[in-house]
């Protein structure tokens, strides 16, 4: 209290400064509406819109509401008083109701998307509630720069800039639209030459013969990385195979898990992903397995590469060990069988070394491969 603490004779003004301070750190104001925004991952983020209040010095009329289950929990509907403030001094967000209005429910998430309406999933040990469809709008910068990255589709020359261009162009809309460009799409860009274009062109007809799992990772299917991929082209073989395949069949893989089997059933089970492969198979794309095992030489063993290796480059050396039915992972664990240490290898080796784990040079790698 500012009599107690600073004496009855306090200056008025000062008074009402520490006033104002205290309405600045959890101000009371009225909910007027949710919104629900979908970002570039797919998840759906509710905003609090409410009657003005000044933060920290500045007007907000806006709040983060956190998720679905922060909601439920503080049991917010529209109508209510509540409790806003900065979180760091910079992002506003809800702290909680202070007196609920009494006539409207408890405000429950949407079941489609706001973006493109289809249905959302919330995936199994995940708080996010998310859209799964590869053609919502509010997604598609982010995903068709994923689609045509090195371990994706890897079209070179076609990175987020020039893909920005194309969709404020409304040159594509989908993946799909990225392999029905020409060169008089192309060449009114900014900075697109004439040989720049025929150079991306050629990078485009090249990546329809790309492998199965490069085409799989493109999807950017949630859980679903490059590895994972990989164990999926080389089970199925076919990308037809893949969409027939049951979550029984995906979790006899070695390294797939429950959480990955649902999303990838579920997104593949999706109209817009069907329509898209099969535009995609129309437009020319490989949908086969093209990598081809010499021998099983190391079926059932994984692998650990650290270090600088000077023989291999990295990438090399995994796709050598997955040619000979072997698996390459990024951590050293009790399942690893072999641990490849270049120079300067580091905590991967001391944990090798550890747990007993068999460590071996470039040339002991050399002669195994022979």
């Amino acid at each position: 209290d500012p009599g107690t603490a600073f004496g009855t004779g306090m200056h008025e003004t000062t008074q009402l400064c520490i006033r104002q301070i205290k309405k600045y750190v959890t101000p009371e104001t009225k909910l007027l509406d949710v919104e629900i925004q979908v970002g570039r991952t797919g998840v759906l983020t509710p905003t609090a819109i409410f009657e003005p209040v000044t933060l920290a010095g500045t007007t907000v009329s806006r709040a983060t509401l956190n998720n679905a289950d922060f909601i439920s929990d503080k049991g917010i509907a529209i109508g209510d008083t509540i409790i806003v403030r900065k979180a760091g001094d910079i992002i506003p967000e809800v702290l909680g109701v202070k007196e609920h209005n009494g006539e409207n429910p408890v405000y429950e998430y949407p079941c489609e998307c706001p973006a493109c309406g289809s249905r959302v999933v919330r995936e199994q040990g995940e708080v996010a509630i998310r859209c799964l469809n590869p053609d919502c709008p509010a997604q598609l910068l982010r995903k068709l720069i994923h689609f045509c990255s090195r371990d994706a589709m890897d079209i070179e020359g076609l990175g987020s800039a020039v893909l920005e261009q194309l969709v404020n162009e409304r040159l594509i809309a989908k993946a799909s639209d990225i392999y029905r460009l020409n060169p008089m799409d192309l060449v009114s860009l900014e900075r697109m030459g004439e040989k720049s274009t025929f150079n991306l062109l050629d990078a485009i007809e090249k990546s329809k013969e790309n492998d199965l799992f490069k085409l799989i990772f493109a999807l950017g299917v949630h859980h679903i990385g490059l590895k994972a991929a990989k164990l999926l082209a080389n089970h199925f073989g076919t990308m037809d195979a893949l969409l027939d395949a049951t979550k029984e069949e995906i979790m006899e893989i070695d390294g797939m898990g429950d959480v990955s089997a649902d999303t990838l059933i579920t997104t593949l089970s999706l109209p817009a992903t069907r329509s898209m492969i099969e535009e995609l198979k129309a437009l020319g794309l490989n949908m086969n397995n093209l990598t081809e095992v010499e021998d099983n030489r190391f079926e059932g063993m994984t692998f650990v590469l650290t270090g600088t290796l000077q023989q291999f480059g990295r990438r090399e050396a995994q796709e050598i060990i997955e040619k000979f039915g072997g698996k390459a992972s990024g951590s050293v664990s009790a399942k690893t069988s072999i641990v490849l240490a270049g120079e300067n290898a580091g905590s991967k080796l001391k944990k090798a070394n550890d747990l007993g784990i068999k460590v071996i040079t470039e040339d002991e790698f050399n002669e195994m491969i022979k």
